[in-house]
């Protein structure tokens, strides 16, 4: 650990574990290591004061511990020591709130779902010389779930008039009956304007206004976009099994990968896990779209 992170602060922490508490040295030694391990992730994110420190730097560290093998208790361990930690600095008068108060570990039950990499998101969506009017449609659906991080439902439930192309954004209902207005990347539009130039050969009903239409002219299901992933999955010669949640995680996990933005992500993926207030109470729309625009691999929007 750097000693502009080291320092007195963490040094007189441990002092006052086992001078005042009476703390055992082996649990001293796995307070300072605890500290140590939370130290070195702030250093590679540039950040070397821990008055510095905020919520979303200690989740971070929550998220990366997990994503990286940490069973769910040893991360709640170390999140008690950085707590603990920042009460500390608060009695010392160095800081004014603990970042780390309502951070928990994730729940180790739950499994990741799994992921695509960028080469594999590729090989799916390449369009190549195919004009078949289903092909053209499933492109661009799944262009646009990998690019905005759409939930299935949400999806099939999108009308033409929730997607401003001129714009490249979209409103789509989520959990709760709840909207957001989400950014659509370059490569998202690109396709949903090829799918659009031939929309109209597949109407029945002119008062469809679904944007994604079945052979049959109806709103495209939740099964049978399942299903067309599927065959699309055969046809680009993946050779695995994946589901629309697959592409939806593929994003969240490329974008916090590329942005280490983690509460830009659950904003975009109208997640209310971090806080109980509603989606877009500390971000706004621009800084999730600026956020989106620097980091998503197939977003490429100009300013």
């Amino acid at each position: 650990m750097s000693n502009a992170m080291q320092g007195q602060y963490s040094e007189s922490f441990i002092q006052m574990l086992r001078s005042e508490k009476y703390y055992s040295p082996h649990t001293c030694s796995n307070y300072s290591r605890d500290l140590e391990n939370f130290a070195r992730f702030l250093l590679e994110r540039d950040v070397s004061h821990w008055p510095k420190v905020n919520y979303l730097l200690v989740s971070g560290y929550a998220a990366h511990r997990f994503r990286n093998g940490l069973k769910s208790r040893s991360i709640q361990r170390e999140l008690s020591s950085i707590r603990s930690f920042y009460q500390h600095l608060i009695r010392q008068g160095l800081v004014k709130s603990n970042p780390a108060k309502e951070v928990r570990a994730p729940k180790s039950e739950q499994r990741l779902p799994k992921i695509c990499d960028t080469e594999q998101i590729e090989q799916l969506l390449h369009s190549g010389n195919n004009n078949d009017p289903l092909f053209i449609r499933d492109l661009a659906i799944f262009e646009l779930i990998y690019s905005s991080g759409l939930r299935l439902a949400e999806l099939v439930g999108i009308d033409l008039g929730d997607i401003d192309l001129a714009q490249k954004q979209l409103i789509v209902t989520g959990k709760g009956n709840k909207t957001r207005y989400l950014p659509v990347g370059a490569k998202a539009i690109s396709a949903i304007r090829r799918w659009l130039n031939i929309r109209s050969g597949c109407v029945r009903d002119h008062g469809e206004n679904a944007l994604f239409l079945s052979k049959q002219g109806k709103r495209i299901s939740a099964r049978n976009v399942q299903s067309r992933l599927n065959r699309l999955v055969a046809r680009q010669s993946l050779g695995q099994h994946l589901s629309p949640h697959t592409l939806r995680h593929s994003f969240a996990t490329h974008l916090l990968e590329s942005s280490g933005d983690l509460r830009a992500v659950q904003e975009l993926l109208g997640h209310a896990d971090i806080s109980t207030t509603q989606i877009y109470t500390h971000l706004d729309f621009q800084h999730l779209a600026k956020v989106y625009d620097a980091a998503h691999p197939r977003a490429k929007r100009r300013s």
